[in-house]
């Protein structure tokens, strides 16, 4: 999976965090041009792309809008430090699809279950 966050604190707990809990692949990015260069490189590895909303160079709406042309059926979640739930982000943006919202501060042990959930093979 991909994880994006300007903050690298964040990226290197959640990557550890996965890693250790689950063994998960993580790759984790702070800058989002070096992330979008990266997938478009990889997008056949990748069915979870983690991001945080507000950024400074590209936030996590502009980001997610490229990965999703260059892979559709990738699965997203986006981070953030405000609440927001799914009706209210479809009114805003209709056609961006996420999988679930992750409210800051991550609880590793909430964020491994809901990966394990989306990305097991049925």
């Amino acid at each position: 999976m991909l994880i994006l966050d300007d903050d690298f604190d964040i990226v290197t707990v959640i990557k550890l965090g996965l890693q250790k809990y689950r063994s998960f692949d993580v790759y984790a990015f702070t800058d989002p041009a070096l992330a979008l260069e990266h997938f478009k490189v990889n997008a056949s590895k990748y069915r979870l792309v983690i991001s945080d909303i507000r950024m400074p160079q590209m936030n996590g709406f502009e980001f997610i809008k490229k990965v999703k042309e260059i892979k559709p059926e990738v699965k997203v979640f986006f981070m953030t430090a405000f609440e927001i739930n799914d009706i209210e982000f479809r009114r805003v943006l209709p056609s961006m699809r996420i999988d679930e919202f992750i409210q800051k501060p991550v609880s590793l042990e909430k964020l491994t279950t809901l990966v394990r959930n989306h990305t097991t093979i049925n």
